[in-house]
């Protein structure tokens, strides 16, 4: 109890504000008189209903390193939430009465819920004893509330007669539909006769992938089809010895399912519907009569159709059964067949090229499960040019000891693809700066880091181009080039116009981007200039870069934070103008949330005036602020926090 009342008495506003945010510690306020049954456990936590749509279970404590953490049956997932917070504020204000918090009755409804975490709506399609240990664990640790109240149910039925319990049987399945269709699956499952389970089964995939599959999380409405009645009945079929139906099942879901989640608009819970189902029909696949091949191509074909990921979870059955590399070798012929019969990708289709090289990748893989290594470099030339496969093309040669050979493709790769897939090109221009450092050619690796930040400026590029350039001992007049260009827009690497070629002390990479007209900068870049000026400690020049900056009207914008931060020891004034013009502009959008942002910037100038001895400016800039916006109370409240009030004083 002691250890409650002091993390409750030591907590403030503002970490209590910075813990769930301005928003939730709002509404966690306003919810504050919806908590009940307040109590606290053993090990030192505070445990409560709190109503709302309807009544949450919730608990709030310390964990190790004495942060706060909390527990709440409400399905908000993004941080805290507001029933944790009225928890902490009804435990403060009884702290405040001086009433004692009771410990929570082991037997009350309300620890029970707190005990219960299992997902009573999942159903478990793995084997058992893929969790058995895991189980066991925790049953040893606390018993579940479900199974207490299965245990008080157990009772209650062994009091019963059997023609009692035929009776209530009976009666419930009068009453709830669901309840008689179950008794009567599991009697066709247990007798065999499935020759009228299956066609409804049929029936009910086609009629739950017809329907439309939509979710607003904004307002908590939608439809969301609820496929674990089929789910239930495939698991049911193959623990019988049904794996045929089930995968012939399997694929007719497969089919209409994957439609249905094309057209979905929800947040995934249809596709992963879905895809617990499938998980079912892979598993049947390799008890079914198709033979090992078959069963091969039949999930192969799944992967190839599948645009949502939604088979991704399967990829483990493939792998994990006993297919021979005669399995795969047949497997293999048939891929490679249907590869020749595609028709040759037109233009810069990506769709066509993607499915052709999706086959050709399950190729290789079938090619190497195989043992048939030596016929993949010869596939991937082949393909190179209608799939652009040039960066696998050259791993493989690198992979298997040819340098020389993946260089020429890097080189070839690079020239085909620049205008059409730049993105590919850049892949393949870093492999052979990778090549040119393997190889000790140091001055080529430092002209390839030069190229990469002359094509985009960056401090991280300006720190790789240095460690490249101090390799090779002329990183002083490297840098005294790469300042220039972003002074002037002058690459040193070119001619200017009309002008020879300036002295640059690194080879022509093997490979070049096109540089026209329109890519050459005019103006100073301001922006790099600064980032590189903060890494150089040359906190003169930050000022200066940055006052220029703010006088021109394209780049008014975008490194105060950055500045303020890096000048604040040497520049105070500097800073503290920055920060203050920042909370003012936040205060000024009129909104909660930008009162927290504004308050960031203050308490930054706050330290600063304090390790100054200026706190009478701190304390006129609040007054000013409070006059000024007298009328915005979440605003006070934010200055009111800025003095680190305890929530208890």
């Amino acid at each position: 109890m002691e250890s409650i009342n002091k993390s409750l008495t030591d907590l403030t506003w503002d970490e209590l504000r910075q813990w769930a945010g301005a928003k939730i510690l709002n509404r966690g306020k306003a919810y504050v008189k919806n908590v009940y049954d307040l109590a606290r456990t053993e090990n030192g936590e505070l445990v409560a209903w709190v109503s709302g749509s309807e009544d949450y279970a919730t608990s709030v404590g310390m964990d190790e390193v004495g942060e706060l953490d909390w527990f709440c049956t409400c399905p908000y997932d993004w941080g805290p939430c507001k029933h944790a917070v009225a928890t902490i504020l009804a435990g403060i204000d009884q702290i405040k009465t001086g009433k004692e918090i009771p410990l929570v009755d082991p037997e009350s409804e309300l620890f029970l819920a707190m005990l219960d975490d299992s997902d009573e709506d999942g159903e478990d399609i793995f084997d058992e004893d893929d969790f058995e240990e895991e189980e066991d664990e925790t049953e040893e640790v606390m018993p579940s509330a479900k199974g207490a109240k299965d245990a008080v149910l157990v009772k209650i039925l062994q009091k019963k007669s059997k023609e009692e319990l035929l009776d209530l049987l009976k009666d419930f399945a009068a009453r709830h539909p669901e309840v008689k269709r179950k008794i009567m699956e599991d009697d066709q499952l247990a007798s065999g006769k499935i020759d009228k389970l299956i066609p409804a089964l049929r029936k009910e995939i086609r009629n739950i992938s017809s329907e439309d599959a939509w979710y607003n999380p904004w307002k908590g409405e939608g439809n969301l089809p609820d496929y674990s009645h089929v789910r239930e009945q495939l698991a049911a079929l193959l623990k019988q010895g049904h794996a045929d139906s089930v995968v012939e099942l399997g694929r007719e879901l497969w089919e209409r399912g994957n439609a249905q989640v094309e057209q979905s608009h929800d947040e995934g819970e249809t596709a992963g519907e879905i895809q617990a189902c499938m998980e079912i029909a892979f598993k049947a696949v390799s008890s079914s009569s198709l033979s090992p091949p078959e069963q091969l191509l039949w999930m192969i074909d799944i992967f190839l159709e599948d645009q949502y990921s939604i088979s991704d979870s399967c990829e483990r059955f493939i792998r994990g059964r006993g297919y021979t590399k005669a399995h795969w070798s047949e497997a293999a012929e048939k891929l490679r067949v249907r590869l020749n019969n595609m028709p040759m990708p037109r233009g810069d289709s990506y769709s066509s090229r993607y499915q052709r090289k999706q086959v050709m990748n399950w190729l290789i893989n079938a090619l190497e499960r195989s043992g048939q290594n030596e016929k993949v470099i010869p596939l991937l030339e082949n393909e190179v040019q209608a799939t652009q496969c040039y960066e696998q093309l050259v791993e493989t040669f690198l992979q298997s000891g040819h340098p020389e050979k993946a260089r020429s493709w890097c080189i070839k790769g690079f020239e085909k693809t620049i205008k059409d897939a730049p993105g590919i090109a850049s892949s393949l221009q870093k492999k052979l700066r990778e090549l040119a450092g393997n190889e000790k050619r140091f001055d080529l690796v430092a002209a390839y880091r030069a190229q990469d930040f002359f094509d985009q400026p960056s401090r991280a590029g300006y720190i790789e181009l240095q460690k490249a350039a101090e390799k090779i001992k002329n990183w002083p007049a490297v840098r005294a080039a790469v300042l220039r260009f972003l002074e002037n827009g002058q690459r040193p690497d070119l001619p200017a116009k009309g002008a020879e070629k300036q002295s640059w002390p690194f080879p022509a990479p093997e490979v070049m981007k096109k540089i026209d007209g329109q890519s050459r900068r005019q103006d100073p870049d301001l922006n790099t200039l600064i980032d590189i000026a903060i890494l150089e400690k040359r906190f003169d020049d930050v000022v200066r870069f940055y006052q220029a900056q703010q006088k021109t009207s394209r780049w008014g914008f975008g490194k105060d934070k950055e500045v303020a931060q890096a000048v604040v020891g040497t520049h105070p004034d500097i800073a503290l103008g920055i920060w203050k013009k920042m909370a003012e502009g936040q205060i000024k959008l009129v909104k909660p949330s930008a009162y927290e942002e504004a308050a960031i910037y203050l308490r930054k100038m706050h330290k600063v005036y304090k390790e100054t001895n200026r706190l009478r400016e701190w304390q006129g800039l609040i007054a000013v602020l409070r006059t000024e916006h007298k009328a915005k109370r979440r605003l006070m409240e934010v200055l009111d926090s800025l003095e680190h009030k305890r929530i208890i004083d």
